[in-house]
């Protein structure tokens, strides 16, 4: 088993050049290959997930396996259905248990050629794409805001363009709101026409030069460390991020600021990526209440940051930590007990710390269970007692460079 043993510095002061938005890369991949674009977008992504859409999307082999891409499976599901030709989409063993199951029926619905390879609902696919005439889909508003994207994105390619409704609470509306942003920046008539509904009209995208802006998401875990370090001079500089971001985890900055950790821009200027300094405020709340239901990809970073610092909690609409890479919400659970913390889960989509500690575990060795986002959010607890990651390489999901970056920071890691 791979591990890496780190201790952190006294002292954090770093500039760290965060990696691109994964979000965005892989929208404006699907985009750019809809427009038949012939520049790539600049500031692409350099992680896992974006690396296997730029090769499937270039290479177009009859067996397209994108790995543990969750975005990626989505996506391609439904470009390959309105793209001629015929592959068989596949992945990890754990994506084979992923369910897909909403996702094709509603393809289906508009006329795609879908079949499973294996087990019902699930991947492998065998997709032989087609020009699909479109229409009218319902879908129920909490399935994954991908499902939801990737019919969007393929809504300017069909004869009849799409018109999606939407049932119940929407969740991850910001990921769904940056889909329909990056749509109308390659010219899609796009907009929701309701509360619930939302209408693509069949107008082909065109294609544009393209820049990038690095990934909120990646940020999280510096602001994390700003939040468990003893340093009370503590200061990370992250580049290339945008005030005003469409992207969901740009919420990362207001959450944090109840932590103790204020965001200062370079510039009051919106919408062009620019260096923020992180530094600590003296001032943190108590007892931290959430709702991640539009962005669940920052509970993981939340509850290690939040016990780490004694913050009791209770996060809600954690529905989608179920089927990501891991469970998320077990793993947490688990991982969080070897370091003395007892987390209580409820309703499949609530977790809450009250203080309860438990005798930490002999081997308290952090378990990434092939989940980037375990190793990213575990790893700043350096800052509070040294700590080891189990099969570290995880973190090319997303972010690559984080080890990297870590060193630079001053952090010694080893093996």
């Amino acid at each position: 088993m791979n591990k890496l043993h780190i201790t952190a510095p006294e002292r954090l002061k770093v500039d760290v050049s965060l990696p691109a938005s994964k979000s965005i890369s892989n929208r404006a991949l699907i985009i750019y290959s809809l427009a038949g674009g012939s520049i790539l977008p600049q500031n692409l992504s350099d992680c896992d997930d974006t690396s296997v859409m730029i090769n499937a999307l270039r290479d177009m082999p009859e067996i397209i396996d994108i790995k543990a891409a969750g975005t990626a499976m989505r996506f391609m599901t439904a470009y390959l259905s309105v793209m001629k030709g015929t592959h068989v989409l596949t992945g990890t063993e754990r994506m084979k248990h992923r369910p897909i199951g909403i996702l094709v029926d509603a393809l289906r619905h508009l006329g795609a050629d879908i079949s499973y390879v294996g087990e019902e609902g699930y991947p492998p696919l065998r997709i032989t794409g087609q020009s699909l005439r479109g229409g009218e889909l319902v879908l129920p508003g909490n399935v994954s805001s991908q499902y939801i994207s990737a019919l969007l994105m393929i809504g300017p390619a069909l004869k009849d363009g799409l018109t999606l409704k939407l049932q119940g609470d929407v969740i991850s509306r910001p990921y769904i709101d940056l889909t329909l942003w990056m749509m109308r920046e390659f010219g899609a008539d796009v907009e929701w026409t309701g509360a619930d509904t939302i209408k693509v009209k069949a107008q082909p995208y065109v294609a544009r030069e393209y820049f990038i802006e690095n990934d909120w998401s990646g940020a999280s875990y510096w602001y994390e460390m700003v939040a468990l370090s003893q340093d009370k001079e503590a200061e990370v500089r992250l580049s290339g991020l945008m005030d005003g971001s469409k992207q969901g985890d740009s919420s990362v900055r207001y959450i944090f600021s109840l932590l103790g950790v204020k965001t200062i821009f370079e510039t009051k200027e919106e919408g062009v990526p620019q260096m923020v300094t992180l530094r600590k405020s003296g001032r943190r709340v108590p007892r931290l209440e959430y709702d991640f239901v539009n962005s669940p990809d920052l509970a993981q970073t939340f509850v290690v940051a939040c016990a780490m610092m004694g913050v009791k909690f209770h996060f809600r609409g954690l529905r989608t930590l179920k089927i990501k890479e891991t469970d998320r919400i077990e793993a947490l659970k688990a991982e969080m007990k070897k370091l003395g913390f007892v987390i209580h889960d409820k309703n499949d989509s609530e977790l809450f710390w009250d203080g309860e500690r438990c005798e930490p575990a002999a081997d308290m060795s952090i378990d990434t269970y092939e989940d980037h986002r375990m190793a990213l959010a575990f790893a700043p607890i350096a800052l509070v007692q040294s700590v080891t990651i189990n099969n570290p390489e995880v973190v090319t999901k997303s972010y690559p460079s984080f080890w990297t970056d870590m060193e630079t920071a001053g952090f010694e890691i080893g093996k």
